[in-house]
């Protein structure tokens, strides 16, 4: 495969009879424009507002998709509920200072921020993403974490490769990432990568509570497929669905050009989702497009 399937998103979200076979596939799909230019002003505006109002004295939580090492904090371990910040490990020196201006210092706001914040609320509920998540057959989809991940310029990490369900399991699986550019996303400054099939595999790990604290524990010694990545690049507006078991990955950004998206993470009401995985939510109900 030499390059990715691309559609012209519908407007309702719908997917047509090429679109599903080419998810059915793949295990990932590009819909370009799905969100239109105002929608992604609002939410890198509205993302702004909240770093500008975030005391980054309150915590210097590194965030590391390669380490993993916020595991270990309680304000990594209690974002599901919540709205938290956390910086890039180039953007903290090794007495826990800011390095950089507080604007280019962040990795990601996560994990509740479409139950939230209102402006999120609104676009993550929109019926662009209602109609996506039926044509999915999601058949009581249930908005369970979202991501403003920033990517910044020069110092933006790598995230490995992975599967989605690693950290969000249920049974059956049931996770569902739509993935929206906020930015133009190249090769240069950290597009998605994807093993095309790779989601007909098993799932490898499971990032869950064991003993009262998190671990990373392998599940099934499969290697990845020998099929060849891909890169994803997308225009700003654009959003890519990736299945729960598609293995995938970006590189960091060693550009001088930002690489925001806005993730958010779904799956299926009727699956149990495990009472051990890291996202908890006990105070704050999950929720459907409604």
């Amino acid at each position: 495969m030499t390059a990715p399937a691309r559609f012209a998103a519908p407007a309702d979200g719908r997917l047509d009879a090429a679109m599903r076979a080419a998810y059915a596939r793949d295990g990932f799909l590009i819909l370009e424009g799905f969100v239109p230019p105002a929608d992604c002003d609002a939410l890198q505006a509205r993302a702004a507002e909240l770093v500008d109002a975030f005391d980054p004295a309150e915590t210097p939580t590194v965030f590391s998709a390669t380490t993993q090492e916020h595991a270990r904090d309680a304000y990594f371990r209690e974002s599901g509920g919540a709205i938290r910040f956390f910086c890039e490990a180039g953007a903290v020196d090794p007495d826990g200072r800011l390095a950089v201006p507080k604007a280019l210092a962040l990795n990601k706001i996560g994990h509740a921020l479409h139950d939230l914040d209102p402006v999120f609320d609104r676009i993550s509920r929109s019926e662009r993403f209602a109609g996506l998540a039926a044509a999915l057959d999601l058949a009581a989809p249930l908005l369970l974490q979202s991501m403003y991940i920033f990517k910044q310029p020069h110092i933006g990490g790598e995230v490995d490769w992975h599967q989605d369900a690693t950290f969000l399991y249920t049974n059956p699986s049931s996770v569902v990432g739509f993935w929206l550019a906020l930015d133009d996303a190249d090769i240069d400054n950290g597009c998605l990568w994807a093993i095309p099939g790779g989601h007909s595999g098993p799932l490898r790990r499971r990032f869950h509570y064991a003993k009262g604290a998190l671990t990373m524990a392998v599940v099934n010694d499969t290697p990845w497929p020998e099929t060849p990545p891909v890169a994803l690049p997308v225009r700003r507006g654009s959003v890519i669905v990736l299945h729960g078991l598609l293995p995938h990955a970006s590189s960091a950004n060693r550009s001088a050009r930002p690489r925001h998206a806005y993730s958010l993470h779904l799956i299926d009401g009727r699956a149990a989702y495990a009472p051990d995985n890291w996202l908890q939510r006990p105070t704050l109900p999950l929720r459907g497009f409604i």
